[in-house]
């Protein structure tokens, strides 16, 4: 019997791996597509890193993450972290919430009126309105970069892999977990169920998860600078992806979804809509992207984080355009979990 079998080789399962591994714990990961697939939520080439949130709980985490993406990239030899400071944009009344928690957890950050940001950065036009409140420490974070560095060391410190090879049934017996995919079955102490958009799929009648809500969403890239922070301005968001341009998006606008039947389409609508953004809030970007791609957000009710856990069965939702960030620190407290429940497994 296995200790821990992670089902989902995305970030956060891989992180999960990657932190078991690294504990000397017997580890298979599992993903149903090939490595470095475009299904999910975890690929692309960047991800916004920010210290700058609303909840001291956040910032935390971020902190913490802060230091385990470095320790990953010094293990795997990747560039995965750019510190090129973050933005939040927008009224100052918006910003009042985050400068204050930014001031009692002692997080650096400058806010400037749109006169000083418009000097600052001359791709964007702010209204008059606007404040700026940049945190030095955010950047941005390469997504394909980082899951491959997370799966690499996992299997560096003995973790097993296995892509393109789908679970099919995941059954608690009592005296562990039973995984029967389309290859073969597996017994395990524990199951972690890190499946993203498939989490409800395949744990939702052995857990009690909320009900998660599945979009698909769609992002943009435009040629521009490639020095910008990431920024969060009104319900758009933007971070440079290296190579590609600035990558823009609305942030959860798309159409619920079940991850095996989306079009992959992008909409007509919603693309108008961030182009006349880009035109008016961004006129040092080409107005016209040259490449459009869709992805997948799981969102839960309140927005938050979901961890649920019975009879050996781990299951987690880290919730898309919000949990990137976090996958080292979402790993270890998932590794925590599961190995809390292994004792009792071994012992049944």
């Amino acid at each position: 019997m296995r200790e821990v079998v992670v089902v989902g080789a995305g970030a956060h399962g891989s992180a999960v791996a990657w932190h078991l591994a690294r504990r000397g714990h017997d580890v298979l990961l599992l993903d149903r597509f090939e490595p470095g697939h475009r299904f999910g939520s975890s690929h692309g080439s960047s991800r916004i890193f920010r210290l700058s949130h609303a909840d001291p709980a956040d910032i935390a985490s971020a902190r913490d993450a802060l230091v385990l993406w470095r320790e990953l990239e010094a293990e795997s030899g990747l560039d995965i972290l750019d510190r090129v400071g973050s933005m939040e944009i927008g009224p100052p009344a918006a910003l009042e919430p985050i400068v204050g928690v930014l001031e009692a957890t002692g997080v650096a950050y400058e806010r400037l009126d749109a006169g000083e940001a418009a000097r600052r950065w001359t791709t964007f036009a702010f209204r008059g309105h606007d404040e700026v409140l940049f945190q030095p420490d955010g950047g941005r974070l390469h997504a394909d970069n980082a899951v491959a560095a997370f799966q690499a060391c996992a299997v560096a410190h003995g973790a097993e892999a296995r892509f393109s090879e789908r679970v099919l049934a995941i059954l608690p017996t009592g005296t562990g977990v039973h995984v029967e995919t389309e290859a073969t079955d597996e017994r395990a102490a524990c199951v972690v169920v890190a499946a993203g958009a498939w989490v409800t799929d395949l744990a939702g009648g052995l857990v009690d998860l909320p009900p998660l809500r599945v979009t698909q969403e769609q992002v943009f890239h435009f040629a521009g600078p490639e020095d910008l922070p990431g920024f969060l301005w009104d319900d758009y968001y933007g971070v440079v992806s290296p190579g590609e341009g600035v990558k823009v998006g609305e942030h959860g606008t798309g159409p619920v979804v079940h991850p095996d039947r989306r079009d992959g389409l992008v909409d007509g609508a919603g693309k108008a809509r961030v182009l006349d953004f880009v035109r008016t809030r961004l006129p040092g970007l080409e107005p016209v992207p040259h490449s459009e791609t869709t992805c997948l957000y799981t969102t839960a009710p309140d927005d938050r984080q979901v961890f649920a856990t019975a009879d050996g069965v781990v299951a987690f939702s880290a919730c898309s355009g919000m949990g990137f960030k976090f996958a080292p620190t979402i790993g270890r407290h998932v590794a925590d979990l599961a190995l809390a429940a292994v004792p009792a497994r071994r012992q049944a």
